[in-house]
């Protein structure tokens, strides 16, 4: 068991059930749940968008209270059709295609109501759905808030570029310095020859891993190789440019619908890639919502973030 003075992951667990779910429009979502089938549902909401679920992601959950179900997004993991292939259709990659899919795996999973974990982008996705079905969400833990809007890219991309120079000029001319560079990188990933897609995949995950570079923690991004890294550009560049498909500061203007959920959000101070104020935009919202500070944490946290998403999980797991 995880104590405050140690805050280590529970052992690692295979699910005991997996599957492919047919969510329509020539898509298959994969799935799978871990831990105890009569424990406190909880759904794990990955990032990126397009990194696809992790092994790794489950063990902050006691998997003798929890029923820990985890999914691959449109277009990534091992859901098919494949973002990677030029040739799937990503105007049925949508936020709304994203929560519709959420709610039909719930509703195949014979479940009533459950907890949200996630990260990043999956803080973008787990408000959009729990925004749209309140009366399916008992608590939401978040490491890392995120609403996508523009005017988050646009730091993301644009303005944290002031502490970056070189790197950002770097990305600028791998998009030939065009006006609206998320639009450019799309339009790339889109490309039928692979060289082209390969190449701007290469130059987004540079960028992203300078930005989280005073972080010490390796290169995440580039990290990625092959059809999984471009699978992933591809569904990041789609929704960005689009604005995550929501309208501009909807999720903080609509907050008020999560009334009578608990909430943990846990912030990095030194979040260089999401600035904290987002997640306190969310909080002052969010009447149930309680923040945590991390002093010295960024974007991917460290033992603190942990030991407060173990604690947080701890509280919640009898519901």
């Amino acid at each position: 068991m995880p104590t405050d003075s140690s805050p280590q992951r529970f052992p690692e667990l295979a699910p005991y059930a997996e599957g492919l779910l047919d969510v329509g429009d020539g898509n298959h979502v994969y799935w799978s749940v871990a831990g105890n089938p009569e424990g406190r549902p909880a759904l794990v909401v990955h990032g990126g968008p397009g990194s696809g679920s992790s092994p790794g992601a489950r063990r902050v959950f006691d998997p003798a209270r929890y029923r820990i179900v985890q999914f691959d997004q449109r277009g990534c993991g091992r859901s098919t059709p494949h973002a990677s292939d030029p040739a799937t259709d990503m105007s049925v990659n949508t936020t709304a295609h994203l929560v519709a899919d959420m709610e039909r795996l719930r509703e195949h999973l014979g479940i009533d109501r459950w907890l949200l974990h996630g990260g990043s982008w999956g803080s973008t996705l787990i408000l959009a759905y729990a925004e749209a079905h309140p009366e399916r969400v008992d608590a939401i833990v978040i490491a890392a808030v995120t609403t996508t809007r523009r005017s988050e890219t646009a730091w993301l991309y644009e303005g944290v570029g002031r502490f970056f120079p070189e790197a950002h000029e770097r990305f600028r001319a791998g998009a030939d310095h065009a006006g609206d560079l998320l639009a450019a990188y799309a339009a790339r990933m889109d490309h039928p020859d692979r060289a082209v897609r390969e190449r701007a995949a290469a130059d987004w995950c540079a960028w992203e891993d300078a930005v989280l570079s005073p972080e010490g923690q390796g290169t995440p991004y580039t990290d990625r190789v092959d059809d999984t890294r471009l699978g992933f550009v591809r569904i990041c560049s789609h929704y960005f440019a689009h604005g995550a498909f929501l309208e501009e500061g909807a999720l903080i203007r609509d907050a008020h619908r999560l009334a009578g959920i608990p909430g943990v959000l846990i912030h990095g101070r030194l979040d260089m890639g999401g600035p904290l104020t987002t997640a306190w935009e969310l909080a002052r919202a969010w009447p149930d919502a309680e923040l945590h500070v991390v002093e010295n944490a960024g974007h991917l946290g460290g033992d603190e973030t942990l030991r407060l998403v173990l604690k947080a999980l701890e509280r919640l797991a009898e519901g």
